[in-house]
């Protein structure tokens, strides 16, 4: 079976994202869930971080949804790409991103994640513009710590933003107003990985089935048991990362959305679902240092990439 496919995201109100959870879930549970300007808490596993789903119904159209990903705890990061493919965002073909000649998202623009964090964190102005593609794409920056990479800060748009205002804002929001997290120190910043992810080929589904495990990302939509409408999603790495299967990870988004009431079948086709696709690059501060030697020789403290590295 096959989606219709969407070369771009829904039209739709400016929608935040955040992802989280470095350890497998409860796959059910109970929360506490309000509409209006409240935020909506799911509940917390006993191995796992809290789980977040805010929906905002303010004039400013923003909802933020709490994602479950596990990010580069056991993927290879990837090594410096001062270059970025010159592809029109949302349209390759098949939505395939296996090549790595054929991806957008590059390790300078988790370079230029630290950049802005680095300039606020020590009151530098913030850096110039970057080199690479300003194309639109809706986006996540996410901030882990530590050998084990536990997840330190993940906000993120369906709304396609250019590149370099987005990575900016988002990287500030993911870094310092996570809720889920107090805001990152400059002391922190030594043991942080970035990642950046660029989600691509949204998707409308023709059931809540037609996806596949490790391959798409998958936002649904849903009725919960007041009649009110709810939303929740996954990012494409988050699944096979729990070893769900499907409808594992369904109900897990079900949950996470606020649904309370048993999951049936019968419920379950009542789901509208999109899927997409990301690509996705990960740098460590240690990688992000040596790419901006030039800024910091000597030990001497220097804003990063100021005057002379966007030239």
């Amino acid at each position: 079976r096959m989606g219709k496919r969407r070369c771009v995201p829904p039209l739709e109100p400016k929608l935040a994202a955040g992802c989280c959870g470095v350890k497998k879930p409860k796959l059910s549970g109970s929360g506490t869930h309000s509409h209006g300007n409240q935020t909506t808490t799911a509940p917390s596993s006993s191995s796992g971080p809290l789980q977040n789903h805010q929906h905002t119904d303010g004039n400013n159209g923003r909802e933020n949804v709490s994602d479950l990903t596990l990010g580069p705890g056991n993927s290879p990061i990837t090594r410096m790409n001062p270059t970025s493919g010159a592809l029109s965002p949302l349209t390759r073909p098949n939505g395939t991103a296996n090549s790595t000649k054929n991806l957008v998202v590059t390790a300078e623009m988790c370079c230029y994640c630290f950049d802005v964090l680095y300039c606020h964190l020590y009151g530098f102005p913030q850096p110039r513009l970057p080199r690479f593609t300003n194309d639109p794409y809706p986006l996540f920056v996410t901030w882990k710590t530590g050998r084990d990479k536990r997840l330190r800060g993940c906000i993120g748009t369906f709304s396609a933003m250019n590149l370099h205002s987005g990575l900016r804002e988002y990287t500030l929001t993911s870094a310092l107003k996570d809720s889920r997290f107090p805001p990152l120190t400059r002391e922190e910043l030594p043991k942080l990985f970035c990642s950046v992810s660029l989600l691509t080929n949204f998707e409308d589904a023709s059931d809540y089935l037609d996806w596949e495990v490790g391959i798409h990302g998958i936002r649904i939509e849903f009725i919960n048991e007041k009649g009110v409408k709810r939303t929740a999603t996954y990012l494409p790495e988050v699944a096979k990362e729990q070893d769900w299967d499907q409808i594992q990870t369904i109900d897990s988004l079900l949950r996470k959305g606020g649904f309370k009431a048993p999951i049936t079948n019968d419920f379950r086709k009542t789901i509208k679902l999109t899927r997409y696709r990301s690509e996705k690059v990960t740098i460590s501060y240690a990688e992000y240092m040596a790419s901006r030697q030039h800024c910091f020789q000597n030990g001497t403290l220097h804003a990063p990439p100021l005057y002379n590295h966007y030239s």
